[in-house]
Formats: C-alpha cells, sequence, structure tokens
C-alpha cells in the first residue's frame, strides 16, 4: 500500500515537473523569436525588462493573468473556457510519449506514434468550440478556416507518420530512434523531408500558413474575444506544439539524440534548430491567400505524398523479395535494418 501510494506521489511530482519546465520553455520560446525576429529585421527587441530582456516573458505572463477575463454577450461561457483548456491540455499531454532520448522518456507505450496523432487532432475541436462559444461571426469564421487547413494538412501528416512507420516497423518513437543510430533517415527520405517541413508550418498555423488568424480579413481570428489568462493558454498551445513538432523532427530525421554517440545535447540541438526554422520563415514570407493555401495542400501536396508513399512501398518490397546486396539501394536498405 505504501508503496503504491509513493508511486502515485512521484507520478503525479514528475508530471508537475514536466508541465513547469514545459511552461518555462515556451515562455522563453516566445523571447527567443522576438529577439531572433528583431535581429533579422535590424531591431533591438525586448531589452528592457531584466538583463537583455530576459525578464519579459514572466512581465507578459504577470500582466495576462491579472487582467480581467471578459465574456462577450450571449456567449457560452462554459465553452468558451473550455476550448483554451482543451488546446492548452492537448499540447502538454503529447509530451508524455515524446522521447529526448532513449532514456529520458515519461511513459514509452509500443503506439506512441498513433496516439499523438490521435490527441493532436483534438485541437481541431478546441479551434471549432472557441469560434462557435464567442458568439462572434468573425471568430466562427476565423475557427473554421482554421479547423478545415487543420484537416486538410493532418491528412498529408498522418501519410507521412505511415511512411516512418513502415520504414521503421514499429510505431514506438524509441525505435525510429534506435533505427537511426548509424544512419539518418534525412538521406534516405529527404523529399519526405521537406513535405514534412511545410506540414509542420501549416499544423501550427504558422507564417505562411497563418490564415486563421489573418488580421485584415478576421481581426485576429478564433481567438478575437478571448483576453487574460485564457488567452495566454491559446498562445503557449501554439508554442508547445512548436517545440513539438521540433522534437518529433529530430527524431523522425535526424536520429533523434545519436550523433556518433547518445547525447540530450545532440536533441537540443537539432531541436533549436528547427525552432530557428520557424523564425526565420516567419520573418521572411508573407502569408498565403486562403485559396491558395487549399490548392497547395489538396492539389499539390496530396498527390505528391501519396506518390512518394507507393514510390517507397514498391522499392522496399522490390529490395526485399527480389534482389540481394545487388545494388547501392539495396545496400542502403540494409544499413537501415530495413531488410
Amino acid at each position: 500500500m505504501g508503496f503504491l501510494i509513493f508511486s502515485n506521489l512521484f507520478f503525479f511530482i514528475s508530471l508537475l515537473l514536466i508541465f513547469i519546465f514545459l511552461l518555462f520553455t515556451v515562455a522563453f520560446f516566445t523571447l527567443a523569436e522576438r529577439k531572433l525576429m528583431a535581429a533579422i529585421q535590424r531591431r533591438k527587441g525586448p531589452d528592457v525588462v531584466g538583463f537583455w530582456g530576459f525578464l519579459q516573458p514572466l512581465a507578459d505572463g504577470l500582466k495576462l493573468l491579472f487582467k480581467e477575463i471578459i465574456f462577450p454577450y450571449r456567449s457560452l461561457k462554459f465553452l468558451f473556457l473550455f476550448s483554451p483548456m482543451l488546446i492548452f491540455s492537448v499540447s502538454l499531454i503529447i509530451w508524455i510519449v515524446l522521447p529526448l532520448s532513449t532514456n529520458l522518456i515519461f511513459s514509452s507505450i509500443y503506439y506512441s506514434i498513433l496516439f499523438t496523432f490521435i490527441l493532436a487532432s483534438l485541437n481541431v475541436y478546441g479551434l471549432i468550440l472557441s469560434g462557435w462559444a464567442s458568439n462572434s461571426r468573425y471568430a466562427f469564421l476565423g475557427s473554421i478556416r482554421a479547423a478545415a487547413q487543420m484537416i486538410s494538412y493532418e491528412l498529408i501528416f498522418g501519410i507521412i507518420n505511415l511512411i516512418i512507420i513502415f520504414c521503421c516497423n514499429s510505431c514506438n518513437y524509441i525505435d525510429v530512434i534506435l533505427i537511426q543510430k548509424n544512419n539518418w533517415f534525412i538521406f534516405l527520405l529527404l523529399p519526405i523531408f521537406f513535405f514534412f517541413l511545410i506540414i509542420i508550418l501549416a499544423e501550427t498555423n504558422r507564417t505562411p500558413f497563418d490564415l486563421a488568424e489573418a488580421e485584415a480579413e478576421l481581426v485576429a481570428g478564433y481567438n478575437l474575444e478571448y483576453s487574460s489568462i485564457i488567452f495566454a493558454l491559446f498562445f503557449l498551445g501554439e508554442y508547445s506544439n512548436m517545440l513539438f513538432l521540433s522534437v518529433l523532427g529530430a527524431c523522425y530525421f535526424f536520429g533523434g539524440s545519436f550523433f556518433f554517440f547518445e547525447s540530450i545535447v545532440f536533441m537540443l540541438i537539432k531541436v533549436v534548430l528547427f525552432t530557428i526554422f520557424f523564425i526565420w520563415i516567419r520573418a521572411t514570407l508573407p502569408r498565403y491567400r486562403y485559396d491558395q493555401l487549399m490548392e497547395i495542400g489538396w492539389q499539390i501536396l496530396l498527390p505528391l505524398i501519396f506518390s512518394f508513399f507507393f514510390f517507397y512501398i514498391g522499392i522496399f518490397l522490390f529490395f526485399k523479395l527480389y534482389l540481394n546486396n545487388i545494388s547501392f539501394l539495396s545496400m542502403l536498405f540494409i544499413q537501415f535494418n530495413l531488410i
């Protein structure tokens, strides 16, 4: 009985520590973004609150915390509060099964890839509910636009996950990392990597795919009527998803924490490079029109990703069934332990 209580206490303390670590990481990620964008645009960025602006995220958080929560007229208060909580909760829960290294993971389950994909799809409900419960046409249009965008690009993201699962013959992130111990998937799946870079921008509603928050047409989109700490939950959920997809990209294509040998430092360096990519794209590219967004997703990316999916399946089965150590590609597949 005492051991069970101790185990449950250890579980909740570990969960609380992960929660606090993610909150601070996301908060200072916003500072890094503002500083890097300022450098790209030849500005200073935050530099007043604390040394080098280091306390600016804390000041922003306290300001939002002490502001009043305003409910729109005739809004559905329960759903109005529930939707940002849903988005924020999902963005934290998916970290439970994502490894920073093969030894640093909160919970390892065999179907961890499918688990995170299913959980991430719940964000669509949070976006739709936030716009609907706000009793605002602009917020509702923003939520419908965001839902259509996420559904369109999650289909492509699901095919990318299938390709990774097919290559690893496993649905577990640890197996994905271990199979790349000596050879990274970036060399074998280079076209899929470029698809992945586009998808993570669309999934997080980031520039140039931030149509859900197009200020010129929708006055900030689905979160128009939100204020105070519940607005911050949307903000934190978005940046948490960006960090999550950065870790996911490192696991899928760059061997996770492996680089000659395993170290969490290598994982952190790869994640930082992905986050710099997010910020660099935001500072350089303009926003697409909504019809262009749908055209890119349904008429260009989806047929191409299906073509590469069947191509890799065909190549894999061909060398697996008919060839043994004959060509460079078969040797490449053997190095990746795929045949």
